[in-house]
């Protein structure tokens, strides 16, 4: 990274500041690193349009943090009402405030998924439900991603404490909705830090 450390975090705060004043909410920034081969760091906004994070993306890209790191991964979702549960929002549109860790990832369901029955599929996913619920300490965040990439989904689950997503993903390998999924990588887990400290770490 060329130039100082204090320069190049002051840039990426009057980034995130200008965003913020646009209505790009910054979720977290994560250190990923030794967690991934490929990446250092993950960043999450959410926005009122695609077009906005576009916009971010490509700021953050031209500060000296974006420039000095490669853009290995990215996706998008939509928050669509849920298929059984219409009032259900993800977390960080219902206001709860972000956890230490975050586990990113996509899936993409089996070709029969939706064409088997309302009344199996709300059956299983009312199986998978209860059983997360023994794990009310990770959060989870839902987004639709249909069409706009390679994905049907995109999961995001937090938590105050690692382990807890392990045991929580552990556990769900046992609900009936596994055997209706085709894909699941790749997974992203980071800590998150404070944008301060962002260049910091990737020295």
């Amino acid at each position: 990274m060329t130039g100082s450390v204090a320069e190049a975090s002051r840039e990426l705060e009057d980034l995130l500041s200008l965003a913020e004043g646009e209505d790009v909410t910054l979720r977290g920034i994560y250190d990923v690193s030794a967690l991934r081969a490929d990446a250092d760091l993950m960043l999450w906004f959410h926005a009122p349009t695609a077009e906005l994070l576009q916009k971010t993306l490509r700021s953050f890209r031209q500060t000296k943090i974006g420039q000095s790191v490669e853009l290995v991964w990215s996706s998008m979702g939509i928050h669509r009402p849920a298929e059984f549960n219409k009032s259900h929002v993800p977390s960080f549109m219902a206001g709860v405030k972000a956890r230490e860790w975050v586990c990113v990832y996509p899936f993409v369901r089996s070709y029969d998924w939706y064409l088997i029955s309302d009344e199996e599929r709300r059956a299983m996913l009312a199986e998978h439900g209860i059983m997360g619920r023994e794990y009310p300490q990770v959060i989870t965040n839902t987004v639709s991603s249909f069409a706009l990439g390679d994905y049907e989904w995109m999961l995001a689950l937090e938590c105050d404490v690692l382990h807890d997503i392990v045991d929580m993903m552990r556990h769900l390998r046992g609900s009936q909705t596994r055997r209706h999924i085709r894909v699941e990588t790749p997974f992203y887990t980071g800590r998150r830090i404070d944008p301060a400290k962002v260049a910091q770490t990737l020295r």
